[in-house]
């Protein structure tokens, strides 16, 4: 839910925040999520790079060097309260605007920021599947925060829950993630998994809400033309309105593939039944580590062809990052 323990109104007055947002969609969506858990208005800040990002953040330090010259005229004082950012290549940005604020500024990053300066982070939230990290301003979290709080899932429910009343219940959601840089989403993988969800579905006698992403490289439609229960599949190459949320917030059990932490995280939003499909072709060490993560801790199970009852608590670092974050200010 909405951060109102950061809040205390009559105690906190409101910050100004930037959200610092670059080209890799998914920092962007930890960053907005963390933002909007907070509770309070934030600024988006739309962060572009020149050749100098590549170069090693201990060489960069705190400075601007990597932006190009739009991303320059957008920092401009007033400076913020906060500094939310994440990835390695806005740490140097936000230790430079920490700089020019005099220290004012507080800065959150998500995602090690690299090395060098790690010191003027006053909080670092680093997942639980990536190296351990020492420090007091180092926070351990598990998946990647999301803007899949309580009242936003409410309000999908309450948008997506009629459009979806013609398909018998139960519903089991399938969100397709695709190809990695390391791993291929190949058509036997797709086939593997549609069969198999397909008769799952059809073991409980449900309906089978089914997206892709950008990254699924495979048209997914001919593998669900003869299946013998209702199927909703939207294609992330559609024009109409991406139900991916609804799909989230309304179903009754999860299937979700392994290849994204960020759709995984957001498919445990829920208390509801989430299942991981995670063959070992398509899954990295880090993506492993993640995933006994949330077996571990029970957010997921690993997807076997069946589904069961259950429940989990929701999942959502960034309500743990913004209670963190309300503290630091209050200081």
């Amino acid at each position: 839910m909405t951060l109102e323990i950061a809040r205390k109104a009559d105690t906190v007055p409101t910050p100004a925040i930037w959200a610092l947002v670059d080209d890799r969609a998914g920092n962007r969506s930890q960053v907005v999520g963390v933002a909007e858990a907070f509770g309070f208005p934030y600024e988006l800040k739309e962060i572009t790079y020149g050749p100098f990002a590549r170069l090693p953040n201990a060489i960069l330090g705190a400075s601007f060097l990597g932006l190009n010259g739009p991303s320059k005229t957008g920092l401009t004082p007033p400076w913020p309260d906060l500094i939310i950012a994440a990835g390695r290549r806005t740490a140097p940005v936000a230790r430079r605007i920490k700089q020019l604020s005099r220290g004012g500024s507080r800065l959150l990053q998500i995602m090690w920021p690299g090395s060098g300066g790690t010191t003027d982070f006053d909080t670092i939230a680093v997942p639980d599947h990536d190296p351990p990290r020492q420090g007091d301003n180092v926070v351990m979290i598990t998946g990647s925060p999301h803007r899949f709080t309580v009242p936003v899932l409410d309000s999908l429910r309450q948008n997506w829950r009629e459009r979806f009343e013609s398909l018998r219940r139960p519903w089991v959601s399938l969100l397709i993630g695709g190809s990695t840089k390391n791993r291929t989403f190949t058509e036997q993988m797709a086939a593997d998994l549609t069969r198999q969800a397909l008769d799952a579905t059809s073991e409980i006698g449900g309906s089978l809400l089914v997206s892709t992403s950008r990254r699924t490289g495979i048209d997914m439609a001919p593998l669900f033309a003869d299946a013998a229960v209702p199927v909703r599949l939207y294609d992330w190459t559609q024009s109409d309105e991406n139900p991916y949320g609804g799909y989230i917030a309304c179903a009754d059990y999860t299937i979700v593939t392994g290849d994204s932490m960020s759709m995984c995280t957001e498919a445990c939003a829920t208390q509801t039944p989430v299942y991981v499909f995670a063959p070992p072709a398509l899954t990295t060490e880090k993506h492993k580590r993640f995933h006994d993560q949330l077996f571990a801790h029970g957010y997921a199970r690993p997807f076997d062809g069946q589904l069961e009852d259950w429940t989990h608590p929701p999942l959502n670092p960034a309500v743990k990052l913004a209670e963190r974050v309300g503290v630091l200010l209050e200081r």
